[in-house]
């Protein structure tokens, strides 16, 4: 069935029916419904050739790919990814993942000249971030995982960074701790400043402003920098009776450096991991379980998606925000300190 035979069993303009089909906003949701459904029960899929002469969209979200930073190295962003790319999917959209080895920029201006992507996805924001002037700067409309201080208006999917770890502070404190370190990601980047922040503003409204001194480690979210982060720190005197890492990667490395130094995780020292739900780390299987605060970041790429989709189909920025909250979930792997 072609759009032809489409429109004419739907009684609908071949017009309206391509912009229900696209996505375009000007389509009422009930009508957009009805065409969607008449399509897939007669099995009919729009010519993507002819579809994009006809919207001028490539159907396609870009990202661009650093070669230079290992990220296929990184499970965080291959289960960003995955996320977005299943979304993507879902919705008829191409992921064209485009690589670089000088900066983004480059591969954001070919995007905006060769028109080969609708909407573009940055990861890793930083505080200041040059990303976003360059791409309002093209016109080439883009969502951000994650936030910056830019004062310019952008679409973002982020979570409550700063609450969580103030969370996982603030529980560590009611079970008497009063030397707590943190165990960080890279804090060139937003969410891994903004986890510091939740961490300092719980021991500060403690009247613990001294407990942050020399107890934050921070860098690339990997068990080797947290086996290295976690010894270093519980070899200070006194030492910290409660960790909170930035990821279930780096409390693993954490759980190794307390059993090496012939301490228990629960007894001698709390740990609290962020657990992004990648699929090859499970910390619950862990001995004792680990307490983390939760956030599945593969369903963040698939928010992330949407977005991105609905921003390229008209969708306003001011209506593509949203901070969401973070779980905590309380396991054996903290609890109140020993007294000495």
């Amino acid at each position: 069935m072609n759009l032809r035979e489409l429109s004419a069993h739907l009684g609908l303009s071949q017009t309206t029916v391509s912009r229900a089909l696209n996505g375009y906003g000007d389509v009422a949701p009930a009508t957009r419904r009805k065409v969607v459904e008449a399509a897939e029960r007669v099995g009919y899929r729009p010519n993507s050739g002819a579809r994009r002469l006809a919207t001028g969209r490539s159907q396609a979200l870009g990202i661009a790919f650093p070669v230079d930073r290992n990220l296929l190295l990184d499970p965080h962003f291959i289960e960003f990814i995955a996320g977005v790319a299943a979304h993507a999917g879902e919705q008829g959209y191409d992921l064209t993942v485009s690589p670089t080895t000088g900066t983004e920029g480059e591969v954001y201006r070919r995007f905006a000249r060769m028109r080969t992507a609708d909407a573009v996805i940055l990861s890793g924001p930083v505080l200041e971030d040059p990303r976003i002037a360059l791409l309002r700067g093209l016109q080439l409309p883009f969502v951000v995982h994650g936030r910056t201080q830019t004062p310019l208006p952008y679409a973002f999917v982020d979570i409550d960074n700063h609450g969580a770890f103030r969370q996982a502070c603030q529980l560590l404190l009611d079970l008497g701790h009063r030397r707590i370190g943190l165990i960080n990601g890279d804090e060139s980047q937003t969410f891994a400043r903004d986890r510091r922040a939740g961490w300092s503003s719980a021991l500060m409204a403690a009247g613990l402003v001294a407990a942050t001194d020399g107890l934050a480690r921070a860098g690339a979210m990997t068990e080797e920098n947290g086996y290295r982060f976690a010894r270093d720190l519980l070899e200070t005197s006194p030492r910290p009776t409660g960790l909170i890492c930035s990821s279930v990667l780096l409390a693993f490395g954490a759980y190794r450096a307390v059993r090496d130094l012939g301490l228990a995780v629960g007894r001698d020292v709390s740990v609290i991991g962020h657990d992004d739900e990648l699929p090859f780390l499970r910390p619950h299987t862990l001995d004792p379980p680990l307490t983390v605060t939760r956030s599945p970041i593969r369903k963040a790429g698939e928010r992330v998606a949407d977005f991105a989709i609905r921003l390229a189909t008209g969708t306003p920025i001011d209506r593509l925000a949203e901070i969401k909250p973070v779980d905590l979930v309380y396991r054996g792997s903290t609890a109140a300190p020993e007294v000495r």
